[in-house]
């Protein structure tokens, strides 16, 4: 970021990100949007373009034609494959790091937030590296599905489905218990690159603010959240949250709570 008027917001971000023992991170489709990975709305265009969204993500389009909704992800697969971690990626990996108590949940499927190197996200939609059986539950990675069958089965004999959240299904329940309880608890919410409309997942960064905690939203776009923090610095992640990090030796706050 070069943008002098800036220089501020950022020096006070990054005095709140030194401060907090706690921190809770929400990430959104903007991130994953800097690796070149589209929203599901934008990646059907195309071939794709004719099909309705629940035509590709729902239990009932699973079962009207599973051939297609097993073609839809695995293209998907193929451009998340093709994609790295971008600089907001690895930045909140680095965060990670220096937080004693830090949780990260991420509303993205695709994995990036491991390969940059965050231990434990919480994938609040679930992921594309895994399947797992509609008939028996057993999980496995992707990378076991035999790719010349159009619709995969699990060893029980079920049919496997990608292990994401479709249209009208919950949340696994743990994931997002472990997600609330980490909101709750935090000093500071930082909301990245998420439009705050997807619920549950939307409400919190709610959460964490009813409960206390500053709200730290980091987006160019129109989100919900923004007008409700308590600082939205309006940049792109992959640009302001690298920007941060050099501010944080410097900046005054508490020391580090010693993990354990």
């Amino acid at each position: 970021m070069t943008s002098s008027p800036q220089d501020p917001l950022l020096a006070r971000a990054a005095a709140w990100l030194a401060e907090a023992q706690s921190l809770f991170v929400l990430t959104g489709a903007g991130v994953s949007r800097e690796s070149g990975i589209p929203t599901f709305r934008e990646a059907r265009k195309g071939l794709w373009a004719r099909f309705d969204p629940e035509q590709l993500a729902s239990r009932a389009g699973f079962d009207a034609d599973p051939a297609l909704v097993w073609r839809w992800y695995r293209w998907r697969k193929a451009r998340v494959r093709a994609a790295s971690p971008n600089p907001a990626h690895h930045a909140i990996a680095a965060l990670e790091r220096r937080v004693a108590d830090f949780t990260l949940a991420t509303q993205n499927v695709d994995g990036l937030h491991r390969r940059a190197g965050s231990r434990a996200p919480l994938e609040l939609h679930g992921s594309l590296d895994r399947v797992r059986c509609e008939r028996c539950g057993q999980r496995l990675p992707w990378e076991e599905v035999p790719e010349d069958l159009a619709v995969p089965r699990c060893a029980c004999g079920g049919r496997l489905r990608p292990d994401v959240v479709w249209f009208h299904e919950p949340l696994d329940t743990e994931t997002l218990a472990q997600a609330l309880a980490a909101a709750t608890r935090a000093e500071l919410c930082l909301a990245v690159g998420t439009s705050g409309v997807v619920q549950p997942a939307a409400s919190l960064p709610l959460v964490a603010k009813r409960a206390g905690a500053r709200l730290l939203v980091i987006d160019p776009g129109d989100t919900v959240l923004g007008p409700l923090a308590d600082l939205w610095l309006r940049e792109r992640a992959g640009r302001c949250l690298p920007a941060l990090a050099p501010r944080l030796s410097g900046a005054p706050g508490r020391p580090r709570r010693a993990l354990g």
